[in-house]
């Protein structure tokens, strides 16, 4: 996986494929449970500080931020995938 939120996006999605397999035994099935709770736990606070940098942004754009090295912070940032 990367770093971006498009790439945990799809791992997401990866993961749902995982838990939708009907070919998993009750221990694999539980397993991969397991592992989707720890993932939406670490994608909490991914979202979370993705939602903190957002509104800083505002913040800063809302009380007239004009620095000339104003960015968006990398995270926020749109990658085109390659």
């Amino acid at each position: 996986m990367k770093n971006t939120l498009a790439d945990f996006n799809n791992y997401l999605f990866e993961q749902l494929e995982r838990l939708n397999d009907d070919s998993l035994t009750d221990e694999q099935l539980d397993r991969e449970i397991k592992k989707t709770d720890t993932i939406i736990g670490v994608g909490d606070l991914i979202v979370r500080n993705g939602e903190l940098a957002f509104k800083a942004m505002q913040h800063l754009d809302k009380f007239g931020y004009t620095s000339a090295h104003k960015a968006v912070p990398a995270m926020l940032a749109f990658q085109e995938e390659k």
